[in-house]
């Protein structure tokens, strides 16, 4: 199972996840940093554990007001040798584009971002070992083309089922939706997002097939600890 932390970044900061409110979302105060920049809070979570991975989402991208283009960068920089996964509101075709010119960062392409046949077209030729798609849910609600969810021939080889009313929540995961989800996905890797609470929830989502899980809160609050990590890397 991999744990990998996420970081959400509005006007700039990393910021809390309320819900899947964005409008709500004020600037993280964490333990693991001092101030809520975005590689501070980065090297924070590094501090607790050796992370492979790390998942930004550029909520300003994601929003449609301009993108954080130096955080990449910013993060590389901060983190050498952990990978990274950037979900920025780019469309398939802005997918298609970065990876074009090898950039090391994943792009993490979302089904909220997805709003046009055009859009579906260049999804299905994307390489599907290169980048990340995200499944978004709000509430019973699927963010995005339901020809998508529906069509598990056009899903990668790494999906994200990310409920979004959960994130930030401590309401636990949606164990029956990512059920589903991983009963069709065949040999892909299942990753869940959204309300895990504490190491509790994590083995639960190990045992319906989950790959790995992102991570925020818990982590912020203790509710996960390094010893945590330490053993579920173990297993």
């Amino acid at each position: 199972m991999l744990v990998i932390p996420v970081i959400d970044v509005r006007h700039g900061l990393a910021v809390r996840a309320q819900g899947g409110r964005r409008a709500a979302y004020r600037p993280l105060e964490t333990p693991l940093a001092a101030g809520s920049d975005p590689a501070a809070i980065a090297q924070g979570l590094m501090s607790l554990f050796a992370f492979p991975m790390l998942y930004v989402a550029d909520l300003d991208g994601i929003e449609g007001r301009g993108r954080n283009a130096m955080l990449p960068d910013r993060l590389f920089e901060a983190l050498p040798g952990v990978g990274l996964w950037i979900d920025d509101g780019a469309s398939p075709q802005e997918a298609a584009a970065r990876l074009q010119v090898a950039s090391p960062a994943t792009p993490v392409v979302g089904t909220e971002s997805i709003r046009s046949d055009v859009d579906l077209k260049a999804l299905r030729a994307l390489p599907p070992e290169r980048y990340v798609l995200s499944l978004d849910f709000s509430a019973d609600h699927f963010e995005g083309p339901v020809s998508i969810l529906g069509d598990a021939a056009c899903w990668p080889d790494r999906i994200i089922v990310m409920t979004l009313q959960r994130v930030g929540s401590a309401e636990g995961p949606d164990l029956a939706r990512l059920k589903d989800i991983i009963a069709r996905a065949g040999d892909r890797s299942v990753f869940a997002a959204g309300g895990v609470r504490d190491c509790a929830d994590v083995e639960a989502l190990a045992k319906v097939g989950a790959a790995g899980v992102l991570v925020a809160s818990a982590l912020h609050a203790k509710k996960i600890t390094a010893g945590d990590l330490e053993m579920i890397a173990g297993r």
